[in-house]
């Protein structure tokens, strides 16, 4: 089954990840998803596997959260949510690996040890 990374080389936790796995001998797929961000269909599948709610996966802390006023607290729909991180994709945490229909953040790297099929 194959694997994915939604990978940011400038990241040290997604240049972890990746080396983990690698390390374990998988060669993800690498979606550098700045460069090419995900559908909103397509997050709304990553978060479901995560088994998340979707603002569990904005980065609050980037400078384009405080610039859009956006906080932890505020109350929008998941479709809100979604459109805030495909046009604004630094906002989304990283990294996530995916395999089959199961995900995990690698924050630490070992969390996506979890999901990789022995």
């Amino acid at each position: 089954m194959s694997i994915s990374i939604l990978h940011n080389p400038r990241c040290s936790k997604s240049r972890a990840t990746l080396k983990l796995l690698n390390e374990k001998g998988i060669e993800p797929d690498i979606i550098q998803y700045l460069k090419t961000p995900p559908s909103e269909r397509a997050l709304a599948e990553i978060i479901k596997k995560l088994k998340i709610s979707p603002k569990e996966l904005i980065r609050f802390k980037e400078r384009v959260a405080s610039e859009l006023g956006l906080s932890f607290t505020d109350t929008r729909s998941e479709a809100e949510w979604l459109k805030i991180m495909v046009d604004n994709p630094v906002l989304i945490e990283r990294p996530i690996v995916i395999q089959g229909d199961r995900a995990a953040i690698g924050r630490p790297p070992e969390n996506v040890l979890s999901i990789i099929d022995s």
